[in-house]
């Protein structure tokens, strides 16, 4: 439950510091003065919408705090969730503040004695919320803000408090019934009514989709991986078949085609070339050649090698093997000229290889030696791809299996709703009937859906206000006021078994008067036995019913700045000049016996004076006042012995 607010500079709320105990506890005041700015603050604290023109005028920053008892269950979750709970303290709770007039007491003599916190719960959870005023950079641009959320201290994200709030408070307003024609919502909340009977169910049911929906994807995606390998052989065999039928077996045949191309491309030349280098070497006996004069040359030297045999024998060696190698040369140049003919076919293939062979590499980018290899890697692959194969029919048939185990869990978990709506549909008329609605129609209609985690069912509630009148979704036949007695009648089907500590309901009892009103006020009553329940309302007799009654006011103050010194007064009673300030601020303030009694008369008559009780309008109208104290006490007597 919510144990203390603490605001600071949030939207007309310059300072309030409050503390709540259990039981219901009602918000009454003129229409603006303020009442559900401390709703919004509640609501924003946990991760509600929050917007620049929350933080006060003048000022930069804004500071909200709200600290809550919690219930075991709850640990459990938020200890899922990373969530440390601080533990209660030992000493005992400062006096409660509360900003507005002294009053007598602070605490109404029907209030019954407030439970202690500490017996609630031994651990606390302190939520934080700093907005900052962002200033534009340029001209031209919007204010923007930043919001700053902590959790006992410790900083935490909008998601996380998204996830906690529906655990500790629910708010409901003729604006949130919207809640009620959301079918994923009606849902839930007949999940939550059957309670244990169905939400093991319901937790069966999601652990089954998640199995169904993981077996589905591994199918998926043996498929794709299937349909991606065929198409992966498709590529390796048709690059392996193309590299085989190229009979690729010399790394050097490209270089050695070419070289044969460039020789049969040239064989004149090469045969006129080689004719004149014999002639040259060996002769043709018409003219000196190398053999011929190297032969003149070891004659001579060794008509004089006798004479100086040491320097001229190495030398007449050299000559000798000099004329030997002329000689071999010459023969062999002149045999390769003769092997030399011309082959205009051979040349041909050998050019159509050669351009096959380099088209090839461009194609895989590669050299010839690496293309070579790439063949004999494609040949393993495809030995590997080949052997590869984990059975598509077993992962469809484990498919098959889960959906079929989903289908049927979905079922029993149809079968157990479908029960406990029923149950649903009594409780809720019987709960209606009270409410000016005894001869409402409520019906809880089943369409079947594709099983998701949630179970095979879409969930509508149908609603028949008039006798006579066919059933039909709520939201196309309720009205406003309506939707607001159908919430109620909802809260108080759900009061015993929802974990929510804390229901806010912010006037949901607009548009209804007398026998209406005041069996709303036995149902927030019903609802406050089991929930700490808060209640904007302008209705006497809600606000007669309360354990707790808050007053919220707005004033028009001026502040003095004259010296340099600031001070607050009541704009009625400080002289305005050109150094004045006037400013409007709300203000909280708990109302004793005698003052509730006041604010009872001034809602019935609407008498602007509070504190001056004469004149006969107000003299009846606090007497009425004393009437409907009186008479809520009786209500809350009986509904005591009722329980």
């Amino acid at each position: 439950m919510l144990l203390a607010l603490r605001i600071k500079n949030f939207a007309l709320i310059d300072t309030l510091a409050v503390d709540f105990t259990t039981g219901l506890q009602v918000f009454t005041g003129e229409t603006g003065a303020g009442k559900s700015i401390i709703l919004d603050a509640i609501d924003a604290v946990l991760g509600g919408k929050v917007t620049a023109r929350m933080v006060r005028s003048g000022a930069s920053q804004s500071s909200l705090t709200a600290e809550f008892a919690v219930a075991p269950p709850l640990e459990e979750f938020l200890a899922s969730q990373g969530v440390e709970l601080a533990d209660a303290e030992a000493e005992s709770k400062p006096p409660e503040k509360s900003s507005g007039r002294k009053k007598k007491s602070t605490k109404s003599k029907l209030s019954p004695p407030a439970e202690s916190p500490e017996k609630l719960s031994e651990k606390r959870l302190t939520c934080n919320l700093e907005i900052t005023v962002v200033p534009p950079k340029e001209a031209g641009k919007r204010t923007s803000i930043r919001s700053r959320f902590k959790l006992n201290g410790k900083s935490s994200s909008k998601q996380v408090l998204g996830k906690i709030r529906d655990r500790l408070v629910e708010i409901a307003a003729q604006g949130q019934t919207v809640q009620l024609l959301q079918s994923d919502r009606q849902r839930d909340w007949l999940d939550n009514f059957g309670g244990e009977s169905v939400l093991p169910l319901k937790q069966q049911v999601t652990e089954t989709y998640e199995a169904a929906r993981a077996a589905q994807a591994l199918l998926a995606k043996r498929q794709a991986a299937d349909e991606l390998r065929q198409q992966q052989l498709d590529l390796y065999r048709f690059q392996y078949d193309e590299l085989s039928a190229a009979e690729l077996e010399d790394a050097d045949e490209l270089d050695e085609l070419i070289q044969e191309r460039d020789r049969l491309s040239n064989v004149v030349e090469l045969q006129k070339t080689s004719y004149g280098l014999y002639q040259l070497l060996y002769g043709d006996g018409q003219s000196d050649s190398c053999a011929d004069l190297l032969g003149q040359a070891e004659k001579n030297i060794e008509s004089i090698v006798d004479y100086d045999t040491t320097e001229l024998e190495p030398i007449l060696e050299m000559i000798t093997g000099a004329l030997a190698q002329v000689s071999e040369a010459g023969q062999a140049i002149n045999l390769y000229g003769d092997r030399l003919e011309s082959d205009p076919q051979r040349l041909g293939e050998v050019e159509e290889r050669i351009v096959f062979l380099k088209g090839l590499c461009r194609r895989y980018g590669l050299t010839l030696a690496e293309t070579i290899q790439k063949r004999d890697e494609l040949q393993e692959i495809l030995e590997e791809l080949d052997e590869e194969g984990q059975s598509v029919e077993a992962l469809q048939e484990a498919a098959i299996a889960t959906q079929k185990r989903l289908n049927a869990a979905a079922a029993q978990l149809t079968e157990k709703r479908q029960e406990v709506a029923q149950n649903l549909e009594q409780k809720l008329v019987d709960q209606l009937a009270p409410l000016a609605m005894d001869h409402v129609q409520f019906q809880v209609q089943f369409d079947s859906v594709t099983p998701t985690a949630d179970g095979g069912d879409r969930i509508t509630y149908c609603f028949s206000p008039n006798p006579g009148e066919p059933l039909a979704p709520l939201g196309e036949t309720a009205s406003g006021g309506e939707m607001s007695r159908f919430l109620l009648a909802l809260k108080a089907c759900f009061s015993k078994v929802s974990t929510v500590g804390t229901l806010i309901f912010d006037e949901i009892d607009v548009g209804v008067s007398g026998r209406v009103a005041q069996a709303i006020a036995q149902k927030l009553h019903q609802l406050a036995q089991n929930h700490q329940v808060l209640c904007v309302t302008h209705q006497p007799i809600v606000a007669a019913m309360g354990d707790r009654h808050f007053h919220v006011e707005k004033r028009v103050e001026k502040v003095a700045v004259a010296n340099g010194e600031g001070a607050n007064a009541e704009a009625s009673d400080a002289r305005v000049d050109d150094k004045s300030d006037l400013r409007t601020l709300t203000h909280l303030s708990i109302l004793d016996e005698g003052d509730r009694r006041l604010e009872l008369a001034q809602l019935v008559s609407g008498a602007e004076n509070r504190n001056d009780p004469t004149g006969a309008t107000l003299a009846a109208a606090n007497a009425f006042a004393d009437s409907l104290l009186e008479r809520a006490a009786l209500l809350r007597k009986d509904i005591a012995n009722k329980s």
